[in-house]
């Protein structure tokens, strides 16, 4: 059977969509406008998900130290990749980011996909935010998809898994946030590609999670893990925490699971790699 679908990027997320779904995955790095052209020429694809993207090797601070690197890969291959699907009519799935708000805990309700993004103090979410905005654009009247994972949780180890990063740091902060299952992740999409939907989704799980809610269900498979909880000044990182809404996912038809129902799932599998 001929596959529909063509994923560009071979990373973490790119890595998991090919495993689960029936797609073609390209191989080749993108440098202009003719590559992806080539691409797509080669492929045919009905549906082509947009994994490019940089984030650094260790995390998105180095971004700042790439300021060329991720500009290129986080915002002008998703516009390129854009102006390829709209000349040969191939929907675009484009990956973005939920990394993109200033959020007060006190004051604010979970974001739902309406409000503009503000939070522009990483190098990386600016990048991610000029791309969402011009895909955002265009999504009203053509079929672009924008998806917003945050803070990617699986049920395997691997280095930018949440879980895998918080067990190798040991020390945590205390504050809730959105996060994506990856299991969950790949069902919603494969659920929004179906039914053809267009414009932003932020794609979370319900509820938001604090990380030493994590590590105890870990701590009850390992006992011997021992971590520590410190403050959000003493990481000394700039960062953005917040929560997400999912009520637009939920409005389309998939009934996406609390955070906190996935967590003894999720590590029990870890522990069987």
């Amino acid at each position: 059977m001929k596959r529909k679908i063509l994923i560009f990027g071979e990373g973490f997320i790119g890595e998991r969509l090919s495993v689960s779904l029936d797609s073609y995955v390209s191989t080749k790095r993108i440098n202009s406008f003719q590559d992806i052209e080539k691409e797509v020429a080669r492929y045919s694809p009905k549906v082509i998900i947009n994994c490019i993207g940089h984030t650094g090797r260790r995390n998105v601070d180095e971004c700042e130290l790439d300021k060329g690197g991720s500009l290129f890969s986080n915002t002008l291959v998703p516009i390129m990749l854009l102006e390829v699907c709209l000349r040969n009519k191939v929907k675009l799935v484009h990956i973005s980011s939920g990394c993109i708000y200033h959020y007060d805990y006190v004051k604010d309700k979970p974001i739902n996909e309406e409000k503009i993004p503000d939070f522009f103090e990483l190098y990386y979410s600016r990048t991610k935010i000029y791309a969402e905005r011009a895909l955002g654009a265009l999504s009203a009247k053509y079929r672009v998809l924008i998806v917003r994972p945050r803070i990617p949780l699986d049920d395997r180890p691997h280095p930018r898994n949440i879980l895998t990063k918080l067990i190798n740091y040991k020390e945590v902060i205390d504050i809730p946030n959105s996060v994506t299952y990856i299991p969950d992740f790949i069902l919603s999409l494969q659920h929004l590609i179906k039914i053809d939907a267009s414009g932003i989704y932020n794609v979370v799980n319900k509820g938001a999670l604090r990380y030493p809610q994590l590590l105890d269900v870990y701590k009850k498979y390992v006992p011997a893990f021992k971590y520590k909880v410190i403050s959000l000044k003493k990481l000394n990182l700039t960062r953005t925490n917040l929560v997400l809404s999912t009520k637009k996912l939920e409005k389309s038809g998939f009934k996406i699971r609390d955070i906190h129902e996935v967590l003894g799932e999720c590590v029990q599998n870890y522990l069987k790699y």
